[in-house]
C-alpha cells in the first residue's frame, strides 16, 4: 500500500501551454486592461466544507468557500477578507494551521460536498505567512482534498486524504504524506484508482497514530453512488508507514460500507468515534483505541443522506462531549448516547474546529459559509458578510436601473439592484423572488415586479412583488421527491429552463423533456414538442446507492437544459438537452430538427445555446462534460441553424470547460466564454480566445448576460459581478493597437446619485459603479516625470470646465493633485499614466467654491454643480499631441425633469458656489491683514521699536475686522458637533442651500431663491462695513506705519544675548 510519488507538474503545465500558444491573441491585454469587474453581492455566504482557527486566538478564523477561495477574519467573523485570490481560488476541501506555528497554513482544494454543482480543486498550497502569499506544493491531479493534517510539532511534517476524481478513476488518491513542508509526496495509503480518502485525524497525544477512512465515491450526469468496495477505516501506528483495516473489527457494522468520519478525543487516546454509511450504520465509539466499538447512536437525524455530511468532532475539554454534523448541528454530552440540536445561522453542516485552549470557542462551516462561537453554539456571528453565494443563472429585468435574477444554492432565489443611489448594495436591495435555490428566474420583459422561479422536482411559481404572493404554477404538481426520474410523467432537472419568447410577453416556456407553452400565466400548459432527449432509459434509474438512495433531482436526467428564442424569428425556438442534444423548431413547435453538432463528444450538457443577436442563422452553444470525467472546453459555431457545427474552443486550455458563450450584441464576432476558472473573450468570433479575467477572482462561471453595454456575470462561489463598460472594447481596432496614446469615446453616463459612500465601499456590501464619465485611455509607455499630461473636461463649445494631470501636489502631499480650473482651490485626483490602458473617472461637477481652511460646516458645502445633460468633450494631451471626443451626460430616465429645469438648477447652484466662494474669499482677506497686523506689532515689541500710537491703532483695526468676520462665519467652532452650541452664520447658510437645491434633480424651489437673495442681502450689509474699514481705517494704519518709518527688516535679539 505505499505508492511513492514525486510531484511533477511539468507535463500538466505544458499540455496547457501547448494549447494557449497555439491560439493567436488579437488584441493585447494592454489596451483593455483597466476595465473592471465589480462584486454587487449578495454578501450572503454559499457552502463552505473547511473550517480552522488558531488556538488561543479568538479574533483570526479561516474557511474555504466551495467556489469562492479561502477567507480570514481578524475579528471574530465581523467581516471576511479573501486570501487567496492573486493566487488560486474555486474549490476549497480543506485548510489546516499549524498548531507549532500559525503563520503555516496548507489548504487543499476540491470539497468533499460532492453535489451536482461541485467543482474541482487545484491541489495543495501553503502559506508561511498567515495567508499573505502562497506557494503552490503539488497533487494538481487530486481534485478533491476533504483533509489535511499537520503535525503539531513539526510543520513540515504533512498528511493529505485525497479523495481523487469524483466522475473517474485517476491515481493520485489516498493519503499522501510530505516530510518536506509539501516540496515532495509520497502515498501512503492507497487502495485503488476509484477509492480516495475521505477524512484523516492524527491522535493529538501521539502523532504516531493515524486513523484514516477511504470511500468509493462516483458522480454521473445521472446518479450518484456512495459507498462499495475499497470503503473502510484505517489505522497507523507509525506515523503512516504502515496501515491497518479496522473495518471489520468487532462491534462495526457488516456489509458494504460508505462514507465515514472519524475523531480521537484529545483527552483519552482509547476513545474514537466514528460515524459509518451503512445499512445499519450510525455512530460508533471504540474505548480501546480502536480494537472493539459499540453502537451508541442509529439516529437518522445524524446518519442521513450520509453522503453529504457523515462528520463527527471530538469536543477538547470533555471526553463524553461529542458533535456530530448533519442538515442541523448536534451535540451529545454523554458519550454520543443521546443528542441535542444546537441552533445555527444556517443549515447544512460540513465541518468543525474546536479550540484546544478553550472548548467553547468554535468555528462551523455550513452551506451559508463560515461562523464563529465563543459560548458554545449559544450565539454565532453572521454569514450576511460573505460574498460567497453559488449561482447557476443569471437573468436580468428591462426596468431602470436593472436587477439581476438567480437561484442562490443553499438559500432562495434573489433579486438585486445592478446599482443603487446609496454608497453601496446592501441587504436592504435584494430580495426573494419565488421559486428555490436551483431556479432558473424570468422576469416578465414588460412588468418586472412579475417573476417566474423555479426548483427541483419541477416546482415553478409566479410571484408578484407588489403583493408578495406565490401562486405555485408547477406544469404538473405531482411531487416526485424520493422517486427515480422514471417513475415521472414529465422529467424537469434541478435546473430547469423558464424562457419568454421575445416576440409575446404571454407566451412563457418551460422544459422537461418536452417543451411546454403557457400563454396565460401558468393557468395551463401546452405541450409543443416531442421527446426531446436521448430518452435513454439505463439512464433514468433512481440516483443513489449502493447504501443510500438520493433522489432529490439533481440527477434526473435526459431533460431539456437550455431554451432559446430566436430574437429574429418568431417560431424559432433552440432547445438544448443535458443528455447531448440539441433541437431546432422553426414554426413554433410543428416540427422539429435535430441539429446535434456531430463531432460533439456523446452525452456531453447542452448548457448554453446563445442566438446571434446579429445573424437569425448564427447560434453558439456551450457542452460541459466534467460529469463524465472530461473537463475539456467544448465551444460551438453555426452559421445555417445548425446544418453544420465547427468547434471554437481554441486558446482555452484543458481544465476550463466552458458553461456559458455569449456574443456582444453590439460588435458581431465578439464573444465571452464563461468557464470552470473564469472569463475568457474572442475577439474574431471564436478563431481564438484569451483571457479576459482582469480582476475577476478565479471561480467557476455559471452565466453571462450583456446587457446596456454591461455584462454581468454569475458564478459559483463569490456571486454577482458587473463589467460596467464594454464600449472600449468595440472601439479597438489594429491602428489603435499601433498608437502611441489614445482616447477611448466614453460610453454615455447618467446623472445619478449614489456611488461608494464615505469611506469608499462598505467590506460587507456590494458595490456600485464609478459616479462619473469613466475615461479610458492608452499609453503605450509610462510616462516620467518630465513629461506633460493633462485631461481636460469641456463644455460642448470647448470652454474648459475642469482640468486634471499626473503630477501630484509637491507642496502639500496630502494633496492629491493641482487646483482644478475656477474659483475653487480644492485638489482634484490624480490621472494615473501607467503603461497600457488606464482609467479616470469625472465626477461630472464643476470646480468647487473656495473654502476657508478648517472651518466647521453644518450642512453646508461647497462641492461645484453637476453637469446638466447634453454633449461634452473630453481632451488628452501628451506632450503637446491632442485628442478629444465627445460625451453625452444623460439624465435618470425614471424622472420628468426638463432640461430647462435642470438649467435652472445648475444656474442656482453655480450662484450659490459663487456667493460661498465670494464670502469665504472676504473672510480670508480679512483674516490675512489681521495676520500681517499682528506680525507686524509682534515684531516691533520683541525689536524694541516702540510706537503705542501704531500697536493702538493695529489691535483696533484688528477688533473691527474680527467683529466683521465673526458675522460671516462662526469662529468658535472647531469640531464637528459645536454648531450645537454656537450657531451657524452666513457662510454656513448659503453654503446649505447646496443641499436643498440639489437635493433632487428638480426645478429649485421659490423659496430657495428667496432664501440666497436674503442671505446675500446680509452678507453685503457686512461687505459694505468691511469695504469702509479697509479703505479708511486699513488706508490711516498703513499712512501710520509709513510716518513711523518702521523697519522693512527688524532685528530681534536672541534669548541668549539677552542674558549676556
Amino acid at each position: 500500500m505505499h505508492k511513492r510519488v514525486r510531484i511533477i507538474q511539468f507535463a500538466i503545465f505544458l499540455l496547457a501551454a501547448v494549447t494557449l500558444i497555439s491560439a493567436k491573441e488579437r488584441f493585447s491585454e494592454d489596451l483593455f486592461k483597466a476595465l473592471k469587474y465589480r462584486n454587487i453581492g449578495p454578501f450572503r455566504g454559499g457552502r463552505s466544507a473547511a473550517a480552522a482557527g488558531v488556538p488561543g486566538n479568538k479574533f483570526v478564523a479561516y474557511f474555504g468557500g466551495t467556489g469562492g477561495g479561502v477567507w480570514q477574519t481578524k475579528n471574530a467573523g465581523q467581516t471576511w477578507n479573501n486570501i487567496s485570490d492573486g493566487f488560486y481560488g474555486g474549490s476549497i476541501g480543506a485548510v489546516a494551521i499549524s498548531e507549532w506555528d500559525p503563520n503555516v497554513i496548507y489548504v487543499g482544494g476540491g470539497e468533499v460536498t460532492v453535489r451536482g454543482n461541485v467543482s474541482h480543486g487545484d491541489g495543495i498550497w501553503k502559506s508561511t505567512d498567515a495567508g499573505k502569499t502562497w506557494k503552490d506544493v503539488g497533487l494538481k491531479d487530486s481534485h478533491r482534498i476533504p483533509r489535511i493534517r499537520i503535525h503539531p510539532r513539526n510543520p513540515d511534517l504533512v498528511y493529505a486524504a485525497v479523495l481523487g476524481h469524483l466522475s473517474g478513476p485517476n491515481d493520485e488518491r489516498g493519503v499522501f504524506r510530505s516530510s518536506d513542508g509539501g516540496d515532495t509526496w509520497e502515498n501512503i495509503l492507497y487502495v485503488n484508482d476509484e477509492v480516495g480518502a475521505c477524512d484523516l485525524i492524527l491522535d493529538p497525544n501521539n502523532p504516531r497514530i493515524i486513523y484514516a477512512s477511504t470511500w468509493r465515491i462516483k458522480r454521473t450526469p445521472y446518479s450518484l453512488e456512495s459507498g462499495g468496495e475499497g470503503s473502510g477505516l484505517w489505522k497507523s501506528t507509525d506515523g503512516g508507514d504502515t496501515w491497518k483495516e479496522i473495518t471489520k473489527n468487532k462491534g462495526l457494522p457488516e456489509g458494504i460500507v460508505g462514507i465515514i468520519g472519524i475523531t480521537v478525543s484529545p483527552l483519552n487516546s482509547d476513545r474514537v468515534w466514528a460515524i459509518i454509511e451503512n445499512r445499519d450504520g450510525g455512530l460508533f465509539r471504540s474505548d480501546d483505541a480502536g480494537e472493539t466499538w459499540i453502537k451508541t447512536s442509529s439516529d437518522n437525524n445524524l446518519r442521513q443522506r450520509a453522503w453529504y455530511y457523515s462528520r463527527v468532532y471530538a469536543d477538547t475539554e470533555n471526553e463524553d462531549l461529542v458533535y456530530v454534523l448533519n442538515v442541523r448541528f448536534w451535540r451529545s454530552k454523554d458519550g454520543g448516547k443521546t443528542f441535542n440540536s444546537i441552533r445555527t445561522p444556517h443549515g447544512d453542516h460540513h465541518d468543525l474546529w474546536i479550540d484546544p485552549q478553550d472548548a467553547k470557542h468554535l468555528i462551523i462551516a455550513d452551506d451559508g459559509g463560515g461562523q464563529v462561537s465563543f459560548d458554545a453554539g449559544a450565539t454565532w456571528s453572521t454569514y450576511h458578510n460573505q460574498p460567497t453565494a453559488q449561482f447557476y443563472r443569471a437573468d436580468v429585468d428591462n426596468q431602470f436601473p436593472y436587477r439581476v435574477y438567480g437561484g442562490q444554492q443553499d438559500n432562495s432565489t434573489v433579486s438585486i439592484a445592478s446599482r443603487t443611489t446609496s454608497g453601496g448594495i446592501t441587504e436592504r436591495d435584494y430580495y426573494p423572488v419565488g421559486g428555490g435555490e436551483s431556479a432558473h428566474v424570468a422576469p416578465h420583459p414588460e412588468n418586472p415586479n412579475i417573476v417566474y422561479a423555479g426548483s427541483y422536482s419541477g416546482y415553478l411559481t409566479r410571484y408578484n412583488h407588489l403583493t408578495g404572493a406565490r401562486q405555485n404554477i408547477t406544469v404538473y404538481p405531482d411531487n416526485p421527491m424520493g422517486h427515480g426520474v422514471k417513475d415521472m410523467k414529465y422529467r424537469f432537472q434541478w435546473n430547469f429552463p423558464i424562457e419568454f419568447d421575445p416576440h409575446d410577453p404571454n407566451t412563457l416556456y418551460v422544459g422537461s423533456q418536452h417543451l411546454h407553452k403557457t400563454t396565460n400565466e401558468g393557468q395551463s400548459w401546452e405541450i409543443i414538442s416531442p421527446d426531446l432527449t436521448t430518452n435513454t432509459l439505463s439512464m433514468q434509474d433512481e440516483s443513489g446507492g449502493p447504501i443510500t438512495k438520493d433522489d432529490t433531482g439533481v440527477e434526473y436526467y435526459c431533460t431539456i437544459f437550455v431554451i432559446t428564442p430566436s430574437p429574429h424569428e418568431k417560431g424559432v425556438i433552440w432547445v438544448g438537452s443535458d443528455d447531448g442534444r440539441v433541437n431546432l423548431t422553426r414554426d413554433g413547435g410543428k416540427t422539429w430538427e435535430d441539429v446535434t453538432p456531430n463531432m460533439m463528444p456523446e452525452f456531453g450538457l447542452v448548457n448554453t445555446i446563445d442566438q446571434s443577436p446579429h445573424d437569425p442563422a448564427t447560434a453558439y452553444i456551450a457542452v460541459t462534460r466534467y460529469k463524465l470525467d472530461d473537463f475539456k472546453p467544448y465551444l460551438y459555431k453555426t452559421s445555417n441553424y445548425g446544418k453544420t457545427w465547427k468547434l471554437i474552443s481554441k486558446g482555452i486550455p484543458d481544465g476550463a470547460f466552458t458553461r456559458v458563450v455569449r456574443e456582444d450584441p453590439e460588435k458581431k464576432g465578439y464573444l465571452y466564454a464563461g468557464t470552470e476558472t473564469g472569463m475568457y473573450i474572442s475577439f474574431d468570433d471564436g478563431k481564438n480566445w484569451q483571457s479576459f479575467q482582469l480582476n475577476l477572482p478565479i471561480v467557476p462561471v455559471t452565466d453571462l448576460v450583456v446587457k446596456e453595454n454591461d455584462l454581468v456575470v454569475a458564478t459559483q462561489g463569490r456571486s454577482f459581478w458587473i463589467l460596467d463598460d464594454l464600449t472600449p472594447l468595440h472601439q479597438l481596432s489594429d491602428q489603435i493597437a499601433k498608437s502611441k496614446t489614445h482616447l477611448y469615446i466614453p460610453r454615455n453616463t447618467y446623472r445619478l446619485p449614489g456611488g461608494y459612500g464615505w469611506g469608499g465601499p462598505s467590506p460587507t456590501s456590494g458595490k456600485n459603479p464609478p459616479n462619473g464619465v469613466m475615461t479610458f485611455y492608452y499609453l503605450d509607455e509610462k510616462l516620467d516625470a518630465e513629461d506633460e499630461f493633462t485631461l481636460e473636461y469641456m463644455e460642448s463649445d470647448g470652454d474648459v470646465i475642469k482640468t486634471y494631470t499626473n503630477k501630484k501636489d509637491k507642496k502639500n502631499p496630502g494633496r492629491l493633485g493641482p487646483a482644478s480650473r475656477g474659483p475653487g482651490a480644492s485638489a482634484g485626483p490624480v490621472a494615473e499614466t501607467k503603461q497600457g490602458m488606464n482609467s479616470f473617472v469625472w465626477n461630472m461637477r464643476y470646480p468647487d467654491a473656495k473654502k476657508v481652511p478648517n472651518a466647521v460646516m453644518w450642512g453646508g458645502s461647497h462641492i461645484g454643480p453637476k453637469a446638466v445633460p447634453g454633449e461634452y468633450k473630453v481632451r488628452l494631451t501628451v506632450n503637446g499631441n491632442a485628442q478629444t471626443e465627445s460625451f453625452f451626460i444623460i439624465k435618470d430616465p425614471r424622472i420628468k425633469t426638463t432640461q430647462a429645469d435642470f438649467r435652472a438648477q445648475f444656474n442656482l447652484l453655480m450662484d450659490i458656489r459663487d456667493r460661498t466662494t465670494e464670502i469665504n474669499e472676504k473672510i480670508l482677506t480679512m483674516r490675512s491683514i489681521k495676520k500681517q497686523i499682528n506680525t507686524l506689532t509682534s515684531l516691533m515689541d520683541k525689536s524694541g521699536f516702540k510706537n503705542v500710537e501704531l500697536i493702538r491703532a493695529g489691535k483696533a483695526l484688528t477688533k473691527k475686522l474680527s467683529a466683521i468676520e465673526e458675522e460671516l462665519i462662526q469662529v468658535k467652532s472647531k469640531s464637528g458637533q459645536d454648531p450645537l452650541n454656537y450657531p451657524i452664520k452666513l457662510d454656513n447658510k448659503i453654503a446649505a442651500l447646496v443641499g436643498v437645491v440639489s437635493s433632487v434633480d428638480a426645478r429649485p424651489t421659490a423659496q430657495s431663491y428667496s432664501v440666497l437673495e436674503e442671505l446675500v442681502s446680509q452678507a453685503q450689509t457686512h461687505y459694505k462695513k468691511m469695504d469702509k474699514v479697509l479703505t479708511e481705517d486699513l488706508f490711516q494704519f498703513n499712512n501710520m506705519v509709513s510716518d513711523a518709518a518702521v523697519p522693512a527688516v527688524m532685528i530681534i535679539p536672541s534669548e541668549m544675548s539677552k542674558e549676556k
